[in-house]
């Protein structure tokens, strides 16, 4: 018998048993895809941790996820304070247990200009958009090294890939990223731990959508991307749960793009 003509018209996606009760921590995820992130995670029966300087933000997703497995822990964390970092990973390991899959999602792509920066807006970039991510994976990882197992996800952007102008510290540091991937793919995928970077295109968030979102940038778009639709923040979360599951347990080192083929 022929299937029905429609039967594959609605999206199918996959669920990880692997993720069911697995400790996971986003960071900046209140909002945008940090927020996808959390709810997807949390739909997938993860135990899931997300830390944001937005805490009303923050604190109105945990509450509308609290009808899920498990309820999402919600820590307001400014993550360029490194020492509120650390404390805030230590919490999460307390309330939670070892953190078995990190999410280095927080940045920030303030445009600015080469002539605006100044070295103090310089290391205020590094620090949103680069520092952190190192010290997250640091103060996770003799957890992980115990295990001999974890998942680390560092977001990265195609923005630098396509030459994207006016954000040199962001795009830099963006691309330092594939840096610290590879890196501590090596350094760590001895002890199980495996390293990707996962790239977003332009991902329709609220806030691209109200302070950057342009015809021009929809006519970019529509001559860039392979696929003619807006890429969307669950776009992205659907292919962290890979990255974190089982499923992915020998992909490491990798720079994972999802961008409707435009890079």
């Amino acid at each position: 018998m022929s299937s029905p003509a429609n039967a594959h018209t609605q999206p199918q996606y996959a669920r990880f048993p692997s993720l069911v009760d697995r400790v996971v921590l986003v960071t900046g995820g209140a909002t945008g895809i940090g927020a996808s992130f959390v709810e997807h995670f949390a739909a997938q029966g993860a135990r899931t941790a997300f830390f944001d300087v937005d805490a009303s933000a923050g604190q109105a997703l945990a509450d509308q996820l609290g009808d899920s497995r498990h309820k999402p822990l919600f820590a307001n964390v400014d993550l360029t304070d490194i020492a509120a970092l650390r404390a805030g990973i230590a919490d999460v390991k307390a309330a939670l247990g070892p953190i078995e899959v990190l999410v280095n999602n927080a940045a920030n792509d303030k445009r600015h200009t080469l002539a605006e920066v100044t070295p103090e807006s310089y290391d205020a970039g590094v620090a949103v958009n680069l520092r952190h991510q190192l010290f997250a994976i640091q103060a996770v990882a003799e957890d992980m090294k115990a295990a001999r197992a974890g998942s680390i996800i560092n977001l990265g952007s195609i923005s630098w890939l396509l030459k994207q102008w006016e954000m040199p510290v962001y795009t830099m540091s963006k691309a330092a990223v594939q840096g610290l991937t590879r890196g501590l793919a090596k350094d760590l995928g001895r002890f199980g731990i495996r390293v990707n970077s996962l790239l977003p295109g332009w991902v329709m968030t609220e806030k691209q959508r109200r302070l950057w979102l342009t015809d021009a940038g929809r006519e970019d778009i529509k001559r860039g991307q392979c696929i003619d639709a807006e890429l969307l923040p669950e776009d992205l979360a659907r292919m962290a749960l890979f990255l974190a599951a089982d499923d992915s347990r020998m992909i490491t080192s990798q720079e994972i793009i999802v961008d409707g083929g435009w890079a």
